[in-house]
C-alpha cells in the first residue's frame, strides 16, 4: 500500500473491473480520459491482462479513501511511459466515484504519485496532459504543484469539438 493522509493506493484485483466498466461507461467520467467508446467487461479484462504484464511500476493503482474506517475504491492512476534514462514518467488518473469529485481526492492522489514516482523511484520529471475542456482537473494538478508547460493546439477530439492538450510537469528540484 502506499498510503496518504485520507487515502491509499493499492494494486488492482480483477474484482475491481466491474467497478471500472460502470466508471468508463459513465460519459461524465469518460469527459476528461482520452476513451471516447463504450467499453465491455471483456475489453476491461484484457486490459487487466496487459497490464499484469507491465513492469510492476507501470501498473495502475487503485484509490481508495479512508470512509469511517472502511476502504472506499473511488478511482485510478497510474505512471506509466517511463524512460529510466531520463527518469522521466506519464501520470494519469481517473476519479470514477462522482459521488467524490469536488473533495480533494484528485490533488491528493497527485501529490501521493509524485511522491513515489520521486521518493521511490527516483524519477526526475513527471508529466500529464489534460484536456482544454477540463477545468476542475487542471485546477487540481495546479494545486498539487504542476507547472503548465506548453499546449498542443487543437490536439484532441471528441464528441464533434476539437480543443487543445495542455502539458503539465513537476521536476524533481520543485518537490
Amino acid at each position: 500500500m502506499i498510503l496518504g493522509e485520507r487515502l491509499r493506493l493499492r494494486a488492482i484485483e480483477k474484482e475491481d473491473l466491474p467497478l471500472f466498466v460502470g466508471w468508463l461507461n459513465d460519459p461524465e467520467v469518460r469527459h476528461g480520459l482520452a476513451l471516447y467508446l463504450p467499453l465491455s467487461h471483456a475489453e476491461e479484462e484484457q486490459w487487466f491482462d496487459a497490464m499484469l504484464k507491465r513492469a510492476p511500476e507501470e501498473r495502475a493503482l487503485m484509490i481508495e479513501i479512508d470512509n469511517d474506517g472502511e476502504w472506499l475504491p473511488v478511482g485510478n492512476c497510474s505512471l506509466f511511459g517511463l524512460d529510466w534514462r531520463v527518469r522521466s514518467a506519464e501520470v494519469g488518473i481517473m476519479i470514477g466515484d462522482k459521488s467524490r469529485w469536488n473533495q480533494g481526492y484528485g490533488t491528493e492522489t497527485m501529490r501521493l504519485i509524485l511522491q513515489h514516482g520521486f521518493e521511490t523511484l527516483n524519477l526526475n520529471r513527471i508529466f500529464l496532459r489534460v484536456y482544454d475542456d477540463n477545468p476542475r482537473a487542471r485546477r487540481a494538478y495546479e494545486k498539487a504543484g504542476f507547472v503548465h508547460e506548453g499546449s498542443l493546439r487543437q490536439a484532441h477530439y471528441k464528441y464533434g469539438n476539437y480543443s487543445d492538450v495542455h502539458i503539465m510537469s513537476m521536476l524533481r528540484a520543485e518537490w
